[in-house]
């Protein structure tokens, strides 16, 4: 039990992690745009979320392989 309790734990900190990490961003979009709308400043946070260094390829490293269907 206290394994899983461990795994929880852990999960519920990367979440408060992300959480961090995004509001950073969001500061720091404000900061660089100081008029920018709610609206741009969201579009903002949705852009760094898909295109920052790893996310295309699921933030894993290593190279991206194509996955095949074996039960095919």
């Amino acid at each position: 039990m206290a394994d899983v309790d461990e795994r929880v734990a852990k999960l519920h900190l990367a979440f408060e992690l992300f959480e961090a990490a995004e509001a950073l961003m969001r500061q720091r979009l404000k900061r660089e745009s100081p008029g920018a709308s709610e609206d741009e400043i969201e579009a903002g946070i949705v852009a760094w979320l898909q295109d920052r260094p790893g996310a295309p390829h699921g933030d894993a490293p290593g190279t991206p392989r194509v996955w095949i269907d074996r039960e095919s």
